[in-house]
């Protein structure tokens, strides 16, 4: 092996010129930078035991860098060559079989596939002959399937109806904001009203707040909730109920924030009580007809209302406002939509909708 003696190499002065590159920055394996430092020490002629002492090699490393750089080269000398490494352990077949079992429905008795019931799944079916579960999970984490997860989605019947008014509400979303015809979406939340029967313990240093799990229920209320999206102006009534006459009462309140206007534009969903009958019924034929007629109503499609903006409005009221905590009466509950309603509207929160007619 030639201990104690020179390793007699002679670089070319390309391999000099490369070894230089490698040297002179970029980023660099540790492994590669000492093989080329034993590289230029043994070229300048010092031996084996030296350069190892100081690089903190064996002799017996350096000399096995010197003879790969004569027998192979370079890049041979640097880097080790690529290793064939441990089979997969499904092929591409085995693979789409697997995916095609989880996209399946689960076996009866079973609700949804785990990775432990799809493991035991696919040997039973003699799909593979051995299989773990570590090999199934990171199957699925390539596909990105997660069957423990399930989203609730209305299915709607995309008829000349439902095209029509969506192209209706998304039509009225692209128009530029006006003045005189303001566009205020306008929705409802109901609320249950719950009561702590102990009271929490606020956190304190080192230690998060708790909560008695024990609750009282104190009936239901509604919320309705209605946003100007563009300029960031907010409605929010607490009622006790979504009848008729407070839905009538909520747009009196949105038609007086805009008295001289030439309409509004009022986007509701479907629902029965958002009707000109509702606000008839509750302010007489005379009086009932001069309000709606100050709205022009745009309709949702039906199973369509996430085109309804105030949707948006109530999951920011949901979040902000209510949260998790208990309320347990309607007094309480008007106090804080209030604050929070001052609040939004002191900030102007708009809502950037970016779905068009184009994109439908």
């Amino acid at each position: 092996m030639g201990r104690g003696v020179r390793f007699q190499i002679k670089l070319s002065a390309e391999d000099r010129r490369q070894l230089d590159g490698v040297l002179s920055g970029g980023l660099q394996s540790v492994r590669t930078v000492l093989r080329a430092l034993a590289l230029r020490q043994m070229d300048q002629g010092q031996s084996t035991p030296v350069v190892g002492g100081n690089l903190g090699l064996s002799a017996k490393a350096v000399w096995q860098i010197g003879k790969r750089y004569e027998q192979e080269g370079l890049e041979r000398a640097l880097i080790d060559a690529a290793r064939p490494g441990q089979a997969p352990a499904l092929d591409q077949r085995q693979s789409q079989q697997i995916i095609a079992v989880v996209c399946s429905p689960p076996p009866e008795g079973r609700a949804r596939w785990t990775v432990r019931l799809l493991t035991e799944e696919v040997m039973k079916r003699k799909l593979v002959p051995r299989v773990g579960q570590e090999t199934i999970r990171v199957l699925l984490e390539s596909h990105d399937l997660k069957p423990w997860r399930e989203k609730m989605w209305c299915v709607a019947k995309l008829d000349r109806e439902y095209i029509a008014c969506m192209e209706d509400v998304l039509k009225i979303y692209e128009k530029p904001l006006s003045e005189q015809q303001p566009v205020v979406c306008v929705d409802e939340k109901p609320v249950v009203l719950d009561e702590d029967t102990r009271l929490p313990i606020p956190m304190q240093p080192g230690q998060i707040g708790r909560r008695d799990y024990e609750y009282l229920c104190c009936g239901t209320a509604n919320v309705f909730c209605g946003i100007e999206p563009k300029t960031g102006v907010h409605f929010t009534k607490v009622t006790p109920t979504r009848s008729s006459p407070e839905f009538a009462d909520f747009i009196l309140e949105i038609a007086e924030h805009y008295p001289g206007t030439d309409t509004i534009h009022l986007v509701l969903d479907n629902l029965s009580t958002h009707s000109r009958k509702a606000v008839v019924d509750r302010f007489g034929e005379q009086a009932g007809g001069w309000l709606w007629a100050r709205f022009t109503v745009h309709y949702t499609p039906k199973h369509g209302s996430w085109l309804n903006q105030a949707e948006v409005e109530i999951n920011l009221f949901s979040r902000q406002c209510l949260g998790k905590r208990r309320i347990g009466d309607i007094v309480k509950l008007r106090r804080q939509a209030k604050a929070w309603k001052r609040r939004a509207n002191r900030e102007h929160i708009t809502i950037r909708w970016k779905f068009t007619r184009k994109q439908a």
